[in-house]
């Protein structure tokens, strides 16, 4: 019973953190309850989830899921494994499928899938790392992980792992920063004008030079070796 009063404990303190237009006291706190569709559909999904996993009730978690989803506009397969302080703000439209895993605080907007390709079985859905961020109406699709802290543009289509501590965007998505480094800052240090682009480049002219003199040898060998065989007839 402990364990469940730092859980939901955990996820109020999300939403006081993450929005700001939660006020302080008990009137936030009976707005985070009452006011908050996020903060319900995760409360009530770990009741449905213990039903489904824990006692193996049939059918009644899936229909409590639905009303659920009726109440909220927040879609969450009892199956969904859902950590501690997982944040979704707005929420309508959100849909969280069977086997994905939401690790402990995550943050996910509006229009957020996660969801499957349609072309596996087993483990089909996404897992979504620590302190990740999901922006409004993203697609992460397949078994992929979204990596620690990663954050993921609004509007993104993700279709492949995204590494800790990387923002992606765009469809399909891709890496645009990383590590708080900019891509082209990261090409840019890469570049031509860089010393390990020079360096590089010198060894390739070299590899190019003795590549010809190469050539020029093995022509002049069988120049040699057929003269030699001219005379050989003659």
């Amino acid at each position: 019973m402990s364990k469940i009063w730092q859980t939901i404990k955990s996820d109020i303190k999300a939403v006081r953190e993450k929005d700001p237009a939660i006020p302080e006291g008990l009137i936030g706190l009976l707005e985070i309850i009452f006011c908050t569709p996020g903060f319900q559909a995760i409360l009530a999904h770990r009741f449905i989830h213990f039903l489904h996993t824990r006692l193996r009730v049939p059918l009644l978690p899936r229909f409590l899921g639905q009303i659920v989803r009726w109440w909220t506009g927040i879609e969450i397969h009892p199956g969904a494994q859902i950590g501690r302080g997982v944040f979704i703000d707005h929420g309508m439209g959100v849909v969280i499928g069977e086997t994905a895993i939401v690790k402990d605080n995550v943050t996910m907007y509006h229009g957020v899938t996660l969801g499957g390709t349609g072309k596996e079985k087993g483990k089909r859905h996404p897992t979504v790392e620590k302190g990740a961020f999901i922006g409004a109406g993203s697609k992460i699709l397949g078994n992929i992980v979204i990596g620690e802290n990663a954050k993921v543009g609004a509007g993104s289509v993700v279709l492949k792992d995204v590494p800790s501590n990387s923002t992606v965007v765009g469809i399909p998505a891709v890496v645009v920063k990383h590590n708080g480094i900019k891509v082209r800052d990261i090409v840019r240090h890469y570049s031509p004008d860089s010393h390990t682009a020079n360096i590089l480049s010198v060894s390739l002219n070299e590899l190019e030079k003795n590549l010809q003199v190469l050539k020029e040898e093995i022509r002049s060998l069988g120049e040699q070796v057929n003269i030699q065989s001219k005379r050989e007839v003659a």
